[in-house]
């Protein structure tokens, strides 16, 4: 039987984004649903985002990162990855988890989008009063 692979697992979500996260020992590639990391999340701000573990830990060139994302926007699937990858990171080693708590990668963000109601546009913006 070929060797066990070793991998550690961690799950994001944010808004409507579910990223299921899979670090292996390897060189700092990321793939996000098989596309390359640079490819997928266009922005920078979406890169940095999903990057900012790796980077505040060290562990940037220690870990292959693949990724599998689902539901939501770019915005939202990153700050998904970014706790999808915290969490791995801290099944890897436990004693990074003080300092990812401290700056606050840890936390599952709760806002949401709200619905839109009956009667209006939106769920806040009503359609234009008319007096007359």
């Amino acid at each position: 039987m070929a060797g066990t692979l070793v991998q550690y697992l961690g799950t994001g979500r944010r808004k409507f984004s579910v990223a299921r996260v899979f670090l292996r020992p390897g060189t700092g590639q990321i793939k996000v649903n098989n596309r390359p990391f640079e490819q997928y999340f266009q922005t920078d701000a979406a890169r940095n985002t999903a990057r900012q573990p790796l980077l505040v830990t060290e562990t940037a060139d220690k870990f292959d990162v693949v990724v599998l994302t689902t539901g939501g926007g770019i915005t939202g699937q990153s700050g998904a990855v970014r706790l999808g990858i915290s969490r791995a990171l801290i099944e890897f080693n436990s004693e990074l988890r003080g300092k990812l708590k401290q700056l606050g990668f840890l936390t599952r963000d709760p806002r949401a989008h709200e619905r839109k109601k009956y009667g209006q546009k939106g769920a806040r913006r009503r359609f234009q009063f008319s007096k007359r």
